[in-house]
């Protein structure tokens, strides 16, 4: 049975990669007319490629997925919220969900953390700024950003608001912060958000929210359900521009020291 899902997935996974190949291989002999240097490993790569994602779509499927749906349903079952808070289940408030906020935000950071597409990002960010920017330094801010940004969707899934006015907010915010962060950093954070959207983070968020929205009462999983990747695309973008604004503010501070105490 385990095989004859990879096989499936493997097969799906040629299909998908398939495209990239034919352009790859249109441009490099017909457009530009030059052969691919290194060709054995060009194409043992796309073989670990093909095998790496066929692999991974079962996981999520067998593992994540599942995992994330579970734990959900469990943090926001009413016996369970009944005796954490002491309360008749016809009681609960939106606070009363904090177990849900504190693993969304958990759960939001690791992913984020173990993300390969911001590792990448973050080393040749590193790389372009001859070290001004570290690795583990946006690592955490975009981390933390997603962390805060899934808790507070999981909280707008709990009490039932629309999605519309969080993101209003949020993007004013972000207009705001990018007339006073620093220009380097501005690109940056703009694609810090779509880099946290990937294959470890987008499976766990969606699958959490999905669980949570058909486990509270009165949401639609439908309605209510998806939303959480906007809200772990976003936040990233505020958290790295902060984290560039508090850096420069404490260098500044640092500089202007070291000069008052050489006078």
């Amino acid at each position: 049975m385990i095989w004859q899902s990879w096989w499936a997935s493997l097969l799906g996974t040629l299909g998908d990669v398939a495209p990239i190949v034919t352009m790859i291989v249109v441009f490099q002999w017909v457009i530009l007319r030059k052969p691919v240097a290194n060709l054995p490993k060009v194409i043992l790569g796309f073989v670990y490629v093909v095998i790496g994602l066929s692999l991974f779509l079962i996981g999520l499927e067998k593992a994540l997925f599942p995992l994330g749906d579970t734990m959900a349903k469990q943090l926001t079952d009413t016996k369970f919220l009944h005796e954490m808070q002491w309360v008749p289940s016809h009681q609960l408030k939106a606070i009363d969900y904090y177990w849900v906020y504190l693993f969304a935000f958990c759960i939001g950071f690791s992913t984020t953390i173990a993300e390969p597409a911001l590792i990448a990002v973050a080393l040749k960010a590193n790389q372009v700024s001859g070290g001004s920017i570290r690795v583990n330094g946006l690592r955490i801010s975009v981390a933390f950003g997603v962390a805060i940004g899934i808790a507070l969707g999981c909280y707008r899934i709990v009490v039932g608001d629309p999605i519309h006015y969080y993101i209003i907010i949020g993007y004013l915010v972000v207009v705001v912060q990018t007339y006073f962060a620093p220009k380097m950093i501005i690109p940056l954070a703009y694609d810090s958000g779509g880099v946290t959207t990937s294959t470890v983070t987008v499976p766990i968020v969606a699958a959490l929210g999905l669980g949570l929205a058909s486990t509270v009462p009165g949401r639609s999983p439908m309605i209510d359900g998806f939303g959480l990747i906007a809200f772990a695309s976003l936040f990233p973008i505020i958290s790295v521009m902060a984290y560039a604004q508090i850096t420069q503010w404490w260098t500044q501070r640092i500089e202007q020291k070291e000069k008052h105490d050489a006078i």
